[in-house]
């Protein structure tokens, strides 16, 4: 029994230890089958005379790098090349002044595929686990690589193909097992950009299967060897998801938000302004002032006047007033002629008025007796006035 213990022990610690790593690293600084250490290693022996450097920053702010130069070798090797069109218009002015980019990704994204001009196609079903999918068979098929072997290795496959591209300046360089196309080439100016759809091929589990490394070797003579700087790009591998071109407008924003005191204070300002302009939404309630009636100053005007008459015992000029303001009230409201105060004039205001006839007549009576008489007492001027406030108020 102790026997079997141990053997089974030292079997499963052996089987523990074969464990194949299967992290998609893709990093320099990884040994694992899937990092790119070997294959960053390598560059000191392809470009003997170029200066090796890393590079961490966004297209344009290049510490090793710059566009104005020429013969330099911006490397690309990540799962997902998520550039955004600002990203793609630096990285096309840089080839454009002489220099290469060479872009190794499964997926391309769109501002990438629509400003080169071409479309690419993953195989979706496996596009959430790539284990799914092995057994990666590439070839270069440019005449000058001089070299259609194919070139294999049982490890995931992970990757992608063009079904269109521009074809007045584009070059097929190789192809994957199916004969599709995965990699291509595209004249920038003075230099080129290099777009390759399978980035497992600069893994070291690829590299190091059988002759895998004639494939790097092949692919870098496409390369100038006289290159002044090579710079290997970790920009992109690390580059989040959500730094793609959906969200490009808002990138300032992404940076902000990943460092986490800045983050709190943003979100401390926004929750106070959003508790602000709730508050300031609330109507607000004032006190309504007491506003006194406006006064009829020609009202107070005509009593001081009639009582000015009145104590003066000025009947007759105050009849003839009174008089004067209702021929005038007659003419204004009634549109009636008030020159002649006969038969058919008192018709016309009863009919208009509805008051009775016979008030209406001793009213105008009354006004031509004042216009004849020498003098009018108290009492006929009170019921002249009694007789004008009835017809105002029935009228």
């Amino acid at each position: 029994m102790l026997v079997a213990a141990l053997i089974l022990l030292f079997s499963s610690k052996e089987k523990k230890e074969r464990t194949l790593d299967k992290r998609l690293s893709m990093s320099r600084t990884d040994k694992i089958p899937y990092g790119t250490w070997v294959a960053y290693e390598h560059l000191k022996d392809e470009f003997p005379e170029a200066r090796i450097s890393v590079n961490r920053k966004e297209p344009g702010l290049w510490d090793s790098i710059t566009s104005y130069e020429s013969k330099q070798l911006l490397f690309i090797v990540s799962p997902q090349f998520q550039a955004t069109e600002f990203d793609m218009n630096r990285l096309i002015t840089f080839a454009e002044n002489g220099n290469d980019v060479f872009i190794s990704a499964r997926h391309i994204s769109g501002s990438a595929e629509k400003l080169l001009d071409c479309n690419t196609n993953i195989y979706t079903e496996y596009s959430d686990n790539y284990e799914k999918r092995d057994t990666l068979n590439i070839r270069l098929v440019h005449g000058m690589l001089n070299d259609r072997r194919t070139f294999t290795y049982p490890g995931a496959r992970f990757d992608a193909f063009f079904y269109s591209s521009n074809g007045t300046y584009t070059e097929v360089m190789g192809t994957e097992g199916d004969g599709r196309t995965n990699f291509i080439r595209m004249q920038a100016g003075k230099g080129h950009i290099y777009l390759h759809l399978a980035p497992l091929a600069f893994s070291n589990y690829f590299l190091l299967n059988g002759d895998n490394m004639r494939y790097y070797e092949k692919l870098m003579s496409l390369f100038d060897p006289s290159m002044k700087k090579v710079v290997w790009d970790e920009y992109f591998l690390n580059k989040k998801a959500e730094d793609n071109e959906d969200s490009g407008n808002q990138k300032w924003l992404s940076v902000l938000f990943k460092h986490p005191a800045l983050r709190a204070a943003l979100l401390t300002a926004m929750l106070a302004l959003l508790i602000f302009t709730l508050l300031e939404m609330r109507r607000k309630q004032r006190i309504i002032p007491h506003m006194a009636p406006p006064r009829n100053d020609s009202l107070d005007f005509v009593k001081t006047i009639g009582r000015l008459y009145y104590d003066k015992g000025d009947h007759r000029n105050l009849c003839r007033k009174m008089g004067s303001y209702f021929l005038e009230h007659v003419r204004n409201r009634y549109k009636l002629p008030t020159t002649n105060l006969d038969e058919s004039f008192m018709q016309l205001l009863q009919y208009k008025s509805g008051a009775p006839e016979q008030e209406i007549r001793g009213i105008v009576t009354f006004i031509k007796y004042v216009e004849d008489s020498p003098a009018v007492t108290a009492d006929e001027l009170a019921h002249f006035h009694a007789q004008l406030e009835s017809f105002y108020q029935k009228a």
